[in-house]
């Protein structure tokens, strides 16, 4: 995930640029309400019964243990697998695109692999062989995840079009346009989609035809995917601040500053989210509250976090700018442990089973003992992989930024 203030391409950055400006004066609105982000009348986010009742629509997009449908995994993005994976992981095959590279993570379901590419390619792989099914080629290129339901996969490129295909043939079903890059991988609400964009709006489209629903704008970019619990989303903003939202109404029911931007995907459990900032500082924030439970800030190094954390139980993890994967007790805020790497991490962690899968800058996909922080296996794909895993079939699959996606898994 890049920064707030830094851009991919020419084209989308000049909007980006643009938007932000056009933005960073507005007060947050939606096409159902104008006016400033609203809070409950004790202060608090304003839970509905819904929400308090784990929500309708929001968990329809929860992996199982053959399927990886969203970024991280869930609708509550919490990175953890349903399955867990061979203690001694071989590669099962390998996707190599010439000239290619990936920065957005794979999604699993029906059997196959979706990812798209920097080049403006969607491929669609076997699960079982990594043959190539179909691919789309599009104008510009994809810089995220794609999400996948019901027989149908959305995803949004680096000009701000935001596409629907049908899984199984690739028939483009629909396209709907925003004004800017899209790096927020898509999430899902009762029968509407979900996506932000740089010019600092979530969208909340049907997902039958694409039509608009409603949309809620924020101050700055938004690049992190909407996580959903219930019926409340969670925002992580480049206008420096948590924002919980209204799904139902499309509005805002509460903020919470923090100390700089960040395009991390919040991980959520229970009334907690928990994320990193590119001031790098990582939140553990209490959403029903709206207040912070804890934060932690290395004392000897600060880079920024765009690792987006996992969740397991008691534990969260996540990875920094510092070459650290580091696991917290997610109540109190502790450091567990604290693996060290060899350039920085901008993978975001899957928890599957007792290990934590992550790749590193330096073209390392590591399994570190969720336990202990100790590596128990690794392997060397020779370029940088800032992709992050997906896991599901007791298969892994990752790609690198050479333009090579690995499968990983025991072989029969």
């Amino acid at each position: 995930m890049d920064t707030c203030t830094s851009f991919r391409q020419g084209t989308s950055s000049i909007v980006a640029v643009v938007m932000s400006i056009l933005f960073a004066a507005s007060a947050h609105r939606s096409v159902f309400s104008d006016d400033a982000v609203k809070t409950g009348s004790d202060g608090s986010a304003g839970v509905s019964a819904t929400a308090a009742e784990g929500g309708a629509g929001g968990d329809a997009a929860a992996g199982g243990k053959e399927t990886w449908p969203l970024f991280r995994g869930d609708a509550h993005a919490t990175g953890a697998a349903a399955t867990s994976l061979p203690d001694q992981l071989e590669v099962l095959w390998r996707y190599r695109v010439e000239g290619g590279a990936f920065d957005g993570a794979a999604v699993i379901a029906e059997g196959q692999v979706f990812i798209g590419d920097l080049d403006g390619k969607l491929y669609c792989l076997d699960l079982a062989t990594g043959a190539p099914k179909w691919t789309k080629q599009t104008e510009y290129g994809f810089g995220t995840a794609p999400a996948y339901r019901e027989g149908r996969i959305y995803l949004g490129d680096l000009t701000g079009v935001f596409y629907c295909w049908d899984a199984q043939s690739g028939e483009e079903r629909w396209r709907f346009t925003t004004e800017a890059e899209i790096n927020s991988s898509p999430n899902f609400y009762r029968n509407f989609v979900l996506f932000g964009s740089q010019d600092a709006t979530l969208y909340c489209l049907r997902i039958d035809d694409g039509q608009l629903h409603w949309k809620y704008t924020i101050d700055d970019q938004i690049r992190c995917s909407p996580t959903v619990i219930g019926d409340r989303a969670f925002l992580a903003g480049c206008d420096a601040k948590l924002h919980v939202v209204d799904l139902e109404k499309g509005e805002g029911v509460g903020s919470v500053e923090i100390d700089g931007p960040t395009g991390s995907t919040p991980a959520a459990i229970d009334d907690l989210v928990y994320f990193g900032t590119e001031g790098g500082t990582f939140y553990s924030i209490d959403w029903k509250q709206l207040k912070v439970q804890w934060l932690y800030r290395d004392p000897e190094k600060g880079p920024s976090y765009r690792s987006s954390a996992a969740i397991a139980n008691d534990t969260v993890v996540v990875g920094s700018r510092s070459r650290r994967v580091t696991a917290f007790d997610r109540m109190t805020g502790n450091v567990r442990w604290a693996f060290t790497t060899r350039r920085g991490v901008d993978s975001s962690p899957v928890i599957a089973g007792d290990r934590v899968f992550v790749g590193s800058g330096e073209g390392r996909l590591y399994a570190i003992n969720l336990a202990t922080g100790r590596s128990t296996w690794h392997f060397d794909a020779g370029r940088g992989l800032a992709s992050s895993p997906a896991v599901a079939a007791d298969r892994l699959v990752i790609a690198s930024d050479d333009g090579t996606v690995y499968c990983f898994g025991k072989k029969q």
